[in-house]
């Protein structure tokens, strides 16, 4: 992503860390979280905000995603703007998936957030490791495998206005848990990538923003492998 004459056309105070990015990925988390108890709350008490919180939260999340992609010197802002919002749609999407399998109510949330945790220190154990190495073919691999699900899950969103549901992979079935397992798969891979441009950020001396570009991208992965699990622990406990 980075290169030599790529990295001289940057300017910006300071030069990114692993450090300084590992901190700034604790304050996002810490607003992500305030903002997901206040969102369960809201909706649990008034259940007909949910779908509206749930859809503009991840419309602005989206936004606030690419907008730091194209323009990284924003990230300062977006970062904090962006971990705000996106606890928004956690807090709504976990109360809402929560209750669709009453039995589960009070294990699933917690269950998913600790089973994301430790997918994200098995991933920074095998790659700290250097169990796994982040080679270019294995981005590129990660890279289209990640679009292809976002391309899915567009469709699957697109086609629900038109009546039309995508069947299999958002059932309990077999087929449904298999294909949650390989999205989490490629989840825990893109956290793979995070660590490393951290790494490489820090080694190429990139402009302090720059670790809000870090630390955002991390939470991004993180709040999507987090969702992707409490869906997968939605399906078993339909069973």
């Amino acid at each position: 992503m980075f290169n030599e004459d790529r990295v001289q056309e940057l300017s910006g105070s300071g030069r990114m860390s692993v450090q300084g990015t590992v901190l700034k990925t604790g304050l996002l988390l810490l607003l992500l979280l305030f903002t997901a108890v206040w969102s369960w709350s809201a909706v649990a008490a008034n259940p007909a905000i949910g779908f509206p919180l749930l859809i503009g939260s991840m419309i602005a999340g989206v936004i606030m995603v690419f907008w730091s992609y194209f323009q990284p010197q924003a990230s300062p802002i977006l970062a904090p703007i962006y971990a705000l919002v996106e606890g928004v749609f956690v807090g709504a999407f976990s109360l809402v998936m929560a209750t669709m399998v009453p039995g589960a109510y009070q294990q699933m949330v917690p269950q998913a957030v600790v089973i994301t945790i430790a997918i994200l220190m098995v991933m920074l154990g095998l790659y700290t490791g250097r169990i796994i190495q982040v080679t270019d073919k294995l981005r590129s691999m990660v890279i289209i495998a990640t679009f292809g699900i976002m391309a899915v899950y567009l469709l699957t969103f697109v086609l629900s206005f038109f009546g039309i549901m995508v069947p299999y992979i958002h059932d309990g079935g077999p087929i449904g848990i298999l294909f949650s397992i390989v999205v989490i798969g490629i989840a825990a891979f893109n956290l793979l990538l995070d660590f490393d441009f951290i790494e490489r950020g820090e080694s190429y001396g990139l402009p302090g923003y720059f670790e809000w570009y870090g630390a955002m991208g991390l939470v991004v992965t993180l709040v999507w492998l987090y969702i992707e699990v409490l869906r997968l622990l939605s399906k078993l406990n339909r069973n």
